[in-house]
């Protein structure tokens, strides 16, 4: 099964003449890119989006990857959209707008036919209001249309040898904020920085959500009972401290997608 679909995502990328392929580095773009440059070459171009609420990993990652596999690649600095301020329960839907639009405007001034997204069949699924821009706007997703799951893509990534196959699930920062909380620069470096001390420590992928200067650890699973036992645990809570965080707490449910969604009323 997920031969045949890997063989519906190369048919639909050979029908593409040239195109821009919206990546962020993330699993889905990143083989979604690979692909696309195997079969077309030149006629593809990855470009990146950096804006005050991407991680600075995220976008040197992004960067190593197009290096590594010799693909053009154009970053794209973005202010922080001044729409998305206060964190609007649409936020997804106008930050897809606000940034496709700028990835639109690229492709037609640079002649691309198309523009390409790594959605996948796991996110029709979800709650996702940027999927709703992406459609509005014409943004193709191959991965969504061969209907590959995120597990195949991951197991396909693999296949092709590719170092990311194992890479967890990225999201921007104001995924980590509350919904109708103003957003400010300093609140955006708490969580970057916070993020970080705690990938450094062994622990990629983790969340720290925030709410006002409380920080909640949302780990992916195994990690629950290593951060608990680990002896730098008060490493990183002095840290996270220090970094402006009055409270540290860990969230014993782990990390789960859309834990701030308005239907979970969490913090």
């Amino acid at each position: 099964m997920t031969e045949k679909k890997s063989e519906k995502l190369n048919n639909i990328l050979k029908g593409v003449d040239s195109a821009v392929v919206a990546f962020s580095g993330g699993v889905d773009s990143s083989f979604l890119l690979y692909r696309a440059h195997k079969l077309r070459k030149s006629e593809i171009i990855a470009v990146t989006i950096k804006t005050p609420y991407i991680p600075l990993r995220e976008i040197e990652e992004a960067t190593e990857f197009t290096q590594k596999y010799g693909i053009k690649h154009k970053i794209l600095d973005i202010s922080f959209p001044e729409i998305i301020r206060h964190n609007p329960v649409e936020r997804c839907y106008l930050c897809k707008k606000t940034l496709f639009s700028q990835i639109v405007d690229f492709a037609k001034m640079n002649h691309y036919e198309f523009v390409l997204d790594g959605s996948n069949a796991d996110d029709s699924g979800e709650f996702r209001p940027g999927m709703k821009a992406l459609k509005e706007m014409g943004i193709i997703s191959p991965l969504l249309a061969s209907g590959l799951t995120k597990k195949e893509i991951r197991e396909l990534s693999h296949k092709d040898d590719l170092n990311i196959w194992d890479k967890p699930a990225m999201a921007c920062l104001l995924t980590r904020i509350p919904y109708k909380t103003e957003i400010k620069p300093e609140m955006l470096k708490m969580i970057e920085e916070a993020e970080n001390i705690l990938f450094e420590k062994g622990y990629p992928g983790t969340r720290v959500r925030v709410n006002e200067d409380a920080a909640r650890i949302e780990c992916l699973p195994g990690y629950i009972d290593k951060i608990i036992l680990d002896p730098h645990r008060e490493y990183i809570v002095a840290n996270l401290k220090r970094i402006g965080f009055r409270y540290v707490s860990l969230d014993m449910e782990g990390y789960r997608t859309g834990s701030l969604n308005p239907e979970n009323e969490q913090i």
